[in-house]
């Protein structure tokens, strides 16, 4: 049955972040190998890009698992589908007839995104609420630097 309220955080992200509320942490929690699987197939260029870059990052910072290839691999279709759209709309003259329909796909995928972001830790906001043992340089800007890939 479902529950109101907030969605829970994964025990690990509450971990990292110090356990802000303070409240009882859950020993019984599955705990998954962090592993970074290889990119799924049909995923296309940029949604191997993002599995790349990222699932090794987020690995190492335990945040993804074995259990987490199907939600990540959602993730990385997103942001392909962001890409793809984005440059379709850039080619397009706000008077077409699917200009619309493109900006519409445009939104959507960004918010989707970020919805997938937030799970795994890849917003600002969220990754300022994560306080790593160890620096993790090579974390910091790679979901923008994703923008610059071609």
């Amino acid at each position: 049955m479902p529950r109101g309220g907030h969605n829970r955080k994964p025990t690990v992200l509450k971990v990292i972040q110090g356990n802000p509320g303070k409240r009882a942490l859950n020993k019984n929690e599955p705990k998954p190998r962090p592993i970074a699987p290889e990119p799924p197939p049909g995923l296309d260029r940029f949604g191997r890009e993002a599995w790349r870059r990222l699932a090794p990052l987020l690995e190492r910072q335990g945040l993804l698992t074995e259990d987490d290839a199907e939600l990540f691999w959602a993730f990385c279709q997103t942001w392909s589908q962001l890409r793809k759209a984005v440059r379709e709309l850039n080619k397009m003259n706000p008077r077409d007839e699917d200009y619309r329909k493109v900006a519409v796909t445009v939104e959507n995928a960004r918010k989707d995104l970020r919805l997938l972001a937030v799970e795994f830790g890849l917003t600002p906001a969220a990754r300022s609420r994560i306080d790593l043992p160890q620096a993790e340089d090579e974390a910091d800007g790679a979901l923008e630097r994703l923008w610059t890939t071609r």
